[in-house]
């Protein structure tokens, strides 16, 4: 993982056409990040603008992970819970481009996220992922914990149904 630098995204043209190009690979590529195949890029563009209005106003940090100046991985840290989960953060759209997988991209953006979600007082955080072909190994190898699988909970990108896995992790309080 040498070169990679892990830092939060801001709205800006460029960052938004970054972030479309990732997705639109993903979902091209299978990965089950609530979107379906063929996804238009302007589809791509409106939702990460959206995501990143979000992030501007604290609802949220979406980190990127660099190789150089190419975005080769995110994920975003979700913290507009609802009034009594105010401890409480969700990860959402985690994705390493496909030429920099194996890598340990992933592993250290779920790092600097939880990170993140301690220093703003978050002691848990949940996430969910596709039964098939999800990352449920990876965040399994990170201290999640499975809690539970709903089945045909969401139709792949390219079509039939997947289940979803839910996973958890207390984070230590620091001191």
């Amino acid at each position: 993982m040498s070169n990679i630098t892990i830092h939060p995204l801001g709205l800006g043209a460029v960052t938004v056409d970054a972030l479309a190009t990732m997705i639109v690979e993903t979902v091209a590529g299978g990965g089950s990040v609530s979107f379906m195949h063929p996804l238009a890029m302007e589809d791509a563009r409106t939702f990460w603008r959206g995501s990143l209005t979000a992030a501007d106003k604290g609802q949220r940090v979406i980190l990127g992970a660099f190789d150089g100046e190419t975005l080769v991985g995110t994920l975003t840290l979700l913290l507009d819970c609802p009034p009594n989960q105010p401890h409480r953060a969700e990860f959402a759209k985690m994705m390493t481009r496909p030429s920099h997988r194996g890598q340990g991209i992933a592993t250290a953006l779920i790092g600097a996220a939880e990170r993140i979600a301690r220093d703003k007082g978050r002691t848990l955080i949940v996430l969910d992922t596709a039964s098939d072909g999800g990352a449920g190994p990876l965040y399994e190898r990170c201290g999640f914990r499975l809690a539970g699988e709903v089945p045909n909970y969401a139709l792949k990108p390219h079509g039939g149904y997947t289940g979803t896995l839910y996973y958890y992790k207390q984070l230590a309080q620091l001191s």
